[in-house]
């Protein structure tokens, strides 16, 4: 199983950063050896073309506003069969159109779909402005975040490929 942890997130936009401070503190971390993680920040299209090397299932960790007390952290799983629109822009595609651009890719090339499954961790943003530095918190969250990371990677389990 070959697992992608891609945190996302602009870190000049305030609590935009959260996906990047989250992977910052999993490099700590002793993860199984297959997981993968990186930071993709706002390069969606690169993202795009990682994935097209195959993985089981991809957990993308970025800010998410739903309306709840700021610094929620959130489990979702992405249903990968949802209609997406696939706006090409990339330097700074959101995950729904990495993921419509990735359906694209793979098909015009003959693969099939290279990711099995996506789960998103996210976390509700004080503010979404201009600013360096998460809130206060955000920042609090940063911790349970990691830890939920953990526990989803190392409890996956065998066979999730759709």
């Amino acid at each position: 199983m070959k697992v992608l942890v891609a945190g996302i997130g602009n870190t000049f936009l305030s609590d935009d950063g959260f996906g990047v401070a989250v992977i910052a503190a999993l490099r700590d971390r002793e993860l199984p050896a297959h997981v993968e993680l990186v930071d993709t920040g706002i390069r969606g299209m690169h993202l795009a073309y990682q994935l097209l090397d195959g993985y089981d299932v991809l957990v993308l960790v970025d800010a998410v506003a739903r309306g709840s007390d700021p610094g929620t952290l959130y489990v979702l799983e992405h249903d990968l069969d949802a209609p997406r629109e696939a706006a090409f822009d990339p330097h700074g595609m959101d995950p729904a159109a990495v993921l419509a651009q990735l359906d694209g890719l793979a098909a015009a090339m003959g693969l099939v779909r290279p990711v099995g499954r996506v789960l998103v961790v996210g976390c509700e943003p004080v503010s979404l402005d201009e600013g360096m530095g998460l809130s206060p918190a955000v920042a609090a969250a940063v911790g349970s975040a990691v830890d939920t990371v953990t526990t989803l990677v190392t409890q996956l389990p065998e066979g999730v490929r759709g």
